[in-house]
């Protein structure tokens, strides 16, 4: 049994088992049947009995899906800054979180469209419990995060998917992707929580782990979406945190947001992908030599980077003035555009909770917040 079995995604080996055994499946017709609506499901079955590599899955289902996910329920994806990374190169790309599938889908996407390595990417078991679903993860080379462990499990838990992600960028010279803090951002405040980090770290072979990290090539990414397709989803866990209580998730709710996501409407998305992160590790050596204020100093950069490079839309705008009751930033958005996001962001929250209201539109407002820091946004 191979040390990465638990957690790894497919081998090419087990994919043409893995894709016939779920032929049948009724949410592979779904997803079949939304992605190419005019083939009969003898053909795309026929396809996929072909079908013997997660690349070749990837390349003529997967992506197929996204293009259609885009067309159906948003205004397009655009990008900035994959030219300057380089092909067959792999990257440890190091994202703001806030979609589970699409996050990584639409980094996947553009990376296949610059011609370059795909992403191997971390995903939680707390949401793959559906076999078909957990099938289906490991096809799109995800690997599983395991969740609710305890405090020793999760150490060697935290140990192995150190040493599969050292291996899979070192060995297999395949990309990989995580997110910046366990769980998505509900509020709009994205932060590189400093224990993925420290778990990331967990495989260094170097005497001063910035130079692990160097090797590593760590490229922070931005992606920003005009209208978050789970929204209003987020609203029952930030009402819980502001009564000071503990948030229970509903039975099947990971599912269901994860459905929203990808059908949701979204409008504009856009994808940044930063500089790798080389000199400022230099940098940090010589100012730190405390490794937990090594650990902090690079946490700091990732989140200047993911910041700076996040694209505002006017939802942004709009909900930042709502929220303060000015018109500061009035010239970026239109009176249209302003009653669309309240029509939307009525019909879809409890209003008249004032928890709920100012929760939501902080979501969109803190981007605003966060940018203002690092330059003067007019």
């Amino acid at each position: 049994m191979s040390k990465f079995d638990s957690i790894r995604p497919y081998y090419d080996t087990e994919v043409n088992e893995a894709l016939c055994s779920s032929l049948n499946h009724p949410m592979l017709k779904a997803m079949m049947n939304f992605t190419f609506p005019e083939t009969p499901d003898e053909i795309w079955k026929e396809q996929l009995k072909k079908t013997h590599s997660i690349r070749d899955f990837q390349i003529n289902f997967v992506y197929q899906s996204i293009q259609k996910v885009l067309e159906k329920s948003s205004d397009g994806l655009t990008t900035s800054g994959f030219e300057k990374l380089e092909k067959n190169t792999p990257y440890l790309f190091i994202s703001n979180h806030r979609d589970i599938i699409l996050d990584t889908s639409l980094l996947n996407v553009s990376l296949f469209d610059h011609g370059l390595i795909m992403t191997a990417s971390a995903i939680g078991d707390n949401l793959v419990k559906k076999d078909f679903v957990l099938k289906l993860s490991k096809l799109n080379r995800n690997f599983l995060v395991q969740r609710n462990l305890s405090p020793r499990e999760l150490l060697q838990s935290s140990k192995l998917m150190s040493e599969y992600m050292y291996h899979l960028l070192g060995r297999e010279n395949r990309s990989v992707w995580i997110a910046q803090r366990e769980g998505r951002t509900k509020d709009g405040n994205d932060a590189t929580h400093q224990g993925v980090l420290k778990m990331v770290a967990m495989a260094s072979d170097e005497e001063n782990v910035m130079d692990f990290f160097k090797k590593l090539k760590v490229v922070p990414v931005s992606i920003s979406y005009e209208y978050d397709p789970t929204d209003a989803l987020k609203m029952p866990q930030l009402l819980a945190q502001a009564k000071d209580e503990v948030y229970i998730k509903e039975k099947n709710e990971d599912f269901i947001t994860l459905l929203s996501g990808i059908i949701g409407q979204k409008k504009h998305i856009h994808i940044h992908v930063g500089d790798v992160i080389g000199s400022e590790l230099e940098f940090i050596k010589k100012q730190h030599e405390n490794t937990n204020k090594q650990i902090q100093a690079l946490a700091n950069i990732i989140d200047d980077a993911i910041l700076q490079n996040y694209k505002l839309w006017p939802t942004n705008y709009i909900a930042y003035d709502i929220l303060n009751n000015t018109e500061t930033f009035a010239l970026h958005y239109t009176k249209e555009e302003k009653q669309l996001f309240q029509r939307r962001f009525e019909m879809r929250i409890d209003y008249d909770n004032p928890t709920i209201r100012e929760g939501f539109l902080a979501m969109y407002a803190n981007p605003v917040v966060n940018k203002m820091k690092y330059q003067d946004v007019k």
